[in-house]
Order: structure tokens, then C-alpha cells, then sequence
């Protein structure tokens, strides 16, 4: 079985086990080809984003059981639906992403430059040392 891969072309990193994220419920950001959703990009939510969900119909605060859904709280990461993230964006509300553990199919809809604005470690840590997302790798050709 192929490793899912990161923007970065290394083994995809876990998003989060607490709350247990992902398609699979997994803690991982992978494509699944039954996820229409594409639930790929690992964010950290903000506020401002779950209020942006709720007021377009996807509450994201509110527990689902039934989904294995627990609720969203400002801080959780979670794997974002790519189309909502891309919304938000937009918007002026997209909430910062985990590079490490978003998967580089990602990088057939959104540039580089794109996540880097909007890299989470970057904003806790300053600019880093020559680790770019690639635009094309091998398994998005």
C-alpha cells in the first residue's frame, strides 16, 4: 500500500487523534475516493471559521454522534473540506493549515503560495528554512 504524502512529498502527518479526525476517523487528512467531500486539508479552526460554516449550513460547534462527530471548539484541527476552506479563503476567514499533515492532492486545487500564507506553523514560528510545498509531485501527475 502507496504512503499518503504530504504537500511537502514526505509521509502525511497526523492532523488530530483528539478530537479523531478524517474521512476514516483515522486522524489523518488522506484521499479517499468515496470522500466527496475531500476532506484533505488539515486546519486549525478559528471562530471567525466556525461561524463562517454555521452561517452557510454547516454547523461545525454542534456534537453528531450518529457521524462520530464530537463538535468543534477554536483551536481543534481538523480535516477541512477543501471546497469550504477555498470558500473561507475567499472570504477572508480561511483558518491556518497544517502543511504537514494536508495531503498533497490538495496541491491540484490550491498554489503553494496559497497554503504557505496560510501555514500554521509560520505564524507560531516564523518563516521556514527552504521547505516548500511542490506544486506537481509524482502522485498528483
Amino acid at each position: 500500500m502507496p504512503t499518503d504524502r504530504n504537500v511537502f512529498g514526505s509521509e502525511l502527518e497526523p492532523c488530530s487523534t483528539d478530537p479523531t479526525t478524517g474521512f476514516l476517523r483515522d486522524g489523518c487528512c488522506r484521499r479517499v475516493e468515496s470522500d466527496r467531500g475531500r476532506h484533505e486539508l488539515c486546519a486549525v479552526v478559528t471562530e471567525e471559521f466556525l461561524q463562517f460554516s454555521a452561517a452557510r449550513g454547516n454547523d461545525l460547534t454542534t456534537p453528531r454522534p450518529e457521524l462520530e462527530f464530537p463538535g468543534l471548539e477554536p483551536g481543534d484541527r481538523w480535516c477541512l473540506c477543501l471546497a469550504r476552506w477555498l470558500e473561507a479563503e475567499e472570504e477572508g476567514c480561511a483558518p491556518p493549515v497544517v502543511l504537514e499533515a494536508t495531503h498533497e492532492a490538495v496541491l491540484r486545487d490550491v498554489e503553494p503560495d496559497l497554503l504557505r500564507e496560510h501555514e500554521y506553523d509560520r505564524r507560531e514560528r516564523g518563516d521556514r528554512s527552504g521547505r516548500d510545498p511542490s506544486s506537481e509531485t509524482e502522485s498528483s501527475k
